[in-house]
């Protein structure tokens, strides 16, 4: 087992007493990296973000440093935080809002200073109720602390952060959803192109849309320098990040780890992380990144948490979601219940999504109830084939946002890796694990 030497980043102040107050943050020299950006012309910022290699910890993985430098030259120029986390066993960035808020305020002031914003927003999911409340509390403080407003530290820069609360909606995780919402319209994703939001964001100005957990490492990284945030991990995965793990572990939680140095294995065996599988019972597989991401089997176990390295391997690292599930675990169950969600889910603007996804619920729910046909597994990956082309990884896209051609990854994975077990609840018609 491997337990690195890394420091903790992001979750540094999560010990510390009353660690959502400006008390606390301040006492723990919050707000010094928001001092010292603003002493700082913006593009050493920029660069420093740049030379820490930091990938987007929102799913996509996209350098933060590299998102920055996509804007179109415009103004004006908005600065977005997405804290809408709303995928399946995913919870890192629900802890921070309500652990961390005034760090994550302070990473948007800095990269809205970095990039020019002329004002930011966190968007939060409407459910996070206590999220919300000490998030309101912080930025409350944050003004009369003089970090958020105008002439920020007598700096001579001013701006105004606003917080909004969604309506609880899986699509409104994606980018362009959000920023619809945002606008007050449906979450309906945005054509890509031509509607980047580097190019046409909100209100169709140039935006930057970014992570909560993304956000809460730029004060780190300012005060530390680009190359002592890069100098962990390795390849282009640097830096710790946080995963959420759960399912049957015995210490189910958010655990922030050095990445490509730690391993699948370490976060589900090691005593300091998950603690082994619950009961002594034996693997049988593991959601490596999200609802949406292909599964893996035991095999995979010594996988680095690299985003490179599992994305070679047909999936991702996506949401920094794991679920460990053990032997005692229905396939088609866990198949069926991850569809039945995207369905739900769905916003219904794509045919692939909207009617691919109930057509798929229908056959697994069949299956489950122990009244399916041999002739459905083919027609399961037959459906699937047509909302993602292939079946392979990254998807072929078929619809206006990732939503879709995510909808098969739980069935083919489970129809591929258990298609015994399917087979049992056709010919049994019922499930080998009991209800």
């Amino acid at each position: 087992m491997t337990v690195t030497d890394a420091p903790k980043i992001v979750t540094r102040h999560l010990g510390n007493a009353d660690s959502w107050t400006l008390k606390s943050y301040v006492d723990a020299d919050g707000y010094q990296g928001l001092r010292k950006a603003l002493t700082m012309p913006r593009e050493e910022v920029h660069e420093e973000v740049k030379k820490a290699s930091l990938l987007g910890r929102g799913g996509a993985g996209f350098p933060a440093g590299q998102k920055w430098a996509m804007l179109r030259k415009a103004e004006p120029i908005y600065l977005v935080i997405n804290g809408d986390e709303s995928e399946p066993a995913t919870f890192k960035d629900h802890m921070l809002i309500e652990q961390d808020p005034h760090q994550i305020i302070e990473g948007t002031l800095i990269t809205a200073y970095t990039i020019g914003a002329a004002q930011a927003f966190i968007y939060i999911r409407g459910e996070f109720a206590k999220g919300l409340e000490r998030m309101t509390q912080a930025l409350n403080e944050a003004y009369e602390y003089g970090a958020v407003g105008k002439n920020i530290f007598g700096s001579g820069w001013s701006i105004d952060v606003i917080i909004h609360p969604g309506a609880g909606a899986y699509i409104c995780g994606d980018e362009t959803g959000l920023l619809e919402s945002l606008e007050g319209k449906r979450g309906f994703p945005r054509i890509k192109p031509p509607f980047f939001p580097a190019a046409f964001g909100l209100y169709q100005a140039p935006t930057v849309v970014n992570n909560v957990e993304t956000m809460s490492n730029i004060p780190w990284v300012v005060m530390n320098g680009g190359d002592a945030f890069s100098a962990f991990g390795d390849n282009r995965s640097r830096g710790t990040r946080i995963f959420s793990v759960s399912g049957h572990v015995v210490r189910p939680g958010n655990y922030e780890v050095e990445m490509v140095k730690t391993t699948f294995r370490d976060l589900f065996y090691d005593p300091v992380y998950g603690g082994g599988i619950r009961n002594n019972k034996e693997l049988k597989a593991f959601i490596p990144g999200g609802a949406s991401s292909y599964w893996f089997g035991p095999d995979k176990l010594d996988t680095p948490l690299d985003q490179d390295e599992v994305g070679k391997l047909g999936t991702m690292l996506g949401s920094g979601s794991i679920v460990a599930m053990d032997e005692t675990t229905c396939s088609v169950r866990a198949a069926w219940r991850l569809t039945r969600f995207f369905h739900k889910e769905s916003c219904g603007q794509c045919t692939p999504c909207r009617e691919g996804a109930g057509w798929l619920e229908k056959i697994l729910q069949r299956i489950e109830a122990g009244r399916g046909r041999e002739a459905d597994l083919d027609l399961l990956l037959d459906a699937c084939d047509n909302i993602a082309p292939g079946l392979t990884w990254p998807p072929k896209q078929t619809t206006i946002c990732p939503l879709g051609p995510s909808i098969p990854s739980p069935i083919v994975s489970a129809v591929r890796m258990f298609r015994d077990e399917f087979l049992t609840h056709i010919k049994e018609g019922a499930c080998p694990h009991g209800s």
